[in-house]
């Protein structure tokens, strides 16, 4: 299932470096000693699992038949290819992601959603392709760049950790 999700991933336009400079992003000011490698295995380690590669698979399928015009609901498909503001759902599929990393995860997923930075900005704007559908896929990467951002601050000692 792992490489099934970076083989979508990548044919969506998507690269794992593209989501370390997201958590770059979430993570400045905050860490000074780590580096893009250690950044991608923790990003590779939240795609790693199960509940996140069912989202990345849901979502990236669900825009896929969208753009192709396949749902069988065309009110659906005219708000998913519109990424309509007022739908919510595709933020509610990410917040599945970032539940499994707490509520820094949550908060680190607003700010970027927010934010619109990087790649997750390139998808929501459909800049390559403007028939692409990615209602869902710029959530989810954002939520994949706020978990692993959450995960580093979860496994960073401070100094209040020093005394115990």
């Amino acid at each position: 299932m792992y490489e099934k999700c970076i083989a979508l991933l990548k044919e969506r336009g998507v690269e794992i470096e593209d989501i370390v400079d997201c958590v770059f992003y979430l993570q400045r000011g905050h860490i000074d000693d780590t580096d893009a490698a250690s950044i991608s295995e923790t990003v590779k380690k939240v795609i790693d699992k199960r509940e996140v590669q069912h989202a990345i698979i849901t979502g990236i399928c669900l825009d896929k038949m969208s753009e192709q015009r396949m749902l069988v609901d065309k009110d659906l498909e005219d708000i998913l290819n519109r990424d309509e503001s007022l739908y919510g759902i595709d933020e509610v599929l990410a917040y599945g992601i970032c539940n499994l990393y707490g509520s820094i995860a949550l908060t680190n997923f607003g700010y970027i959603d927010k934010a619109k930075y990087g790649i997750i900005k390139e998808l929501n704007d459909h800049m390559d392709n403007h028939n692409a559908c990615h209602t869902f896929l710029d959530d989810i990467v954002g939520a994949i760049a706020a978990s692993a951002a959450s995960r580093i601050a979860h496994n960073k000692k401070g100094p209040e950790d020093e005394t115990l």
